[in-house]
């Protein structure tokens, strides 16, 4: 754990190295959970959200943060900060794929048509879906499985995570309308599929095949989004 006077010693090279690690412990909590506020990130580090503060700034004037504000539950008082990664950012933290391979494509794709790449996309999930659903295991709750399939998802350094959203009961005795929303805060594939949208279409419909369900894409990382959103229908509580 680093104190916030950490920050303020003098520039040298033991130091220069804990601020630069602090920092990308910074990005990747914001990677990880964002949008998400400096208290957060201090809490999840054990630094002061002042201490959290300087590194966002220092990574917002670089371009690898960006900052979101968002109002309050009901839209009074001035809005909270949140972060979120940029795209620069989602490179410092490795998108190392090889650039032959979204050649290869562009190459593909003028000699044999979109056909052939999707072709391709279909393949590279094939390749894993039998190996993702193992690790989902046989259970049959919805829940369960959406739960152990972002849990693969994060394994395979996608950054996931799940969060319920639903429609409130407003009192009358309705059910209440719940979702599950996977959301991936990296994605090693981001700058080919900006070019090759069948990577992220394939993708969805491999989620679809092993929860069982129709799901829906809400955003992208390659599209601009700040994650990579999928929608899962719960159904009724």
């Amino acid at each position: 754990m680093y104190s916030p006077s950490d920050l303020d010693a003098p520039a040298a090279g033991p130091v220069d190295g804990q601020r630069e690690s602090t920092r990308d412990r910074v990005l990747q909590v914001v990677l990880n959970q964002g949008p998400v506020s400096a208290a957060r990130v201090g809490e999840e580090l054990g630094l002061t959200a002042a201490a959290v503060r300087r590194h966002l700034d220092v990574l917002s004037e670089e371009g690898s943060v960006e900052v979101k504000l968002v109002s309050g539950n009901r839209g009074a008082g001035r809005p909270s900060r949140r972060y979120v990664v940029s795209r620069a950012g989602q490179s410092r933290l490795g998108n190392d794929y090889l650039e032959v391979a979204v050649q290869a494509l562009e190459q593909l794709s003028a000699a044999a048509g979109r056909d052939a790449v999707r072709t391709v996309a279909r393949e590279r999930f094939a390749a894993v879906e039998e190996r993702y659903r193992a690790a989902i295991g046989t259970t049959t709750d919805l829940r369960e499985r959406t739960n152990a399939l972002a849990g693969v998802l994060d394994d395979e350094g996608f950054a996931a995570s799940v969060r319920t959203v639903g429609q409130t009961g407003s009192g009358n005795g309705r059910p209440t309308l719940k979702a599950a929303q996977i959301c991936q805060g990296h994605c090693p594939l981001q700058d080919l599929a900006a070019d090759f949208p069948e990577f992220c279409e394939e993708e969805t419909e491999l989620f679809a095949r092993l929860l069982g369900v129709d799901v829906r894409r809400l955003s992208t990382l390659p599209t601009g989004g700040h994650v990579c959103t999928t929608h899962v229908p719960l159904g009724r509580d």
